[in-house]
């Protein structure tokens, strides 16, 4: 029973990781996208005139300023962006080999990651589920 237990906390723990490391993959994704959306705007207010009206969005109120204000708050933004980015790339890899050396310590294999039965399964045809295997 007591053994039981720990496995089931060994998994919950493995589990949790996994969704940390998949709720960072998931932010990079999204910053990823609003980078690419800023260097977007950032080269077309670039060709236009500085003192021309534009119009940007401050916590939810649409703001009248000038390009020539504007540009600056969004290389500003930019710049922050992908060191925000580097960053959560490097606490992604952290994340992958912690959860590496948790793997290795409690001896865990996840089903359809190599290993010689789901070679045998691949060539059989047979349809494999993500799980957790714990020895």
């Amino acid at each position: 029973m007591k053994d039981k237990k720990s496995q089931e906390e060994i998994i919950q723990g493995f589990q949790a990781l996994r969704n940390e490391q998949r709720s960072y993959a998931s932010k990079i994704n999204e910053l990823q996208s609003d980078l690419a959306e800023h260097k977007i705007v950032i080269e077309n207010l670039e060709k236009v005139d500085g003192d021309r009206k534009c119009y940007r969005m401050v916590g939810g109120v649409l703001v009248e300023r000038t390009v020539k204000e504007v540009v600056p708050a969004l290389v500003n933004n930019r710049d922050k962006l992908t060191k925000l980015i580097e960053s959560l790339n490097t606490q992604l890899v952290d994340k992958g080999a912690e959860i590496n050396g948790y793997m290795e310590k409690h001896n865990i294999q996840v089903r359809g990651q190599g290993g010689n039965e789901n070679k045998k399964a691949d060539k059989e045809g047979e349809v494999k589920s993500g799980g957790v295997l714990v020895q």
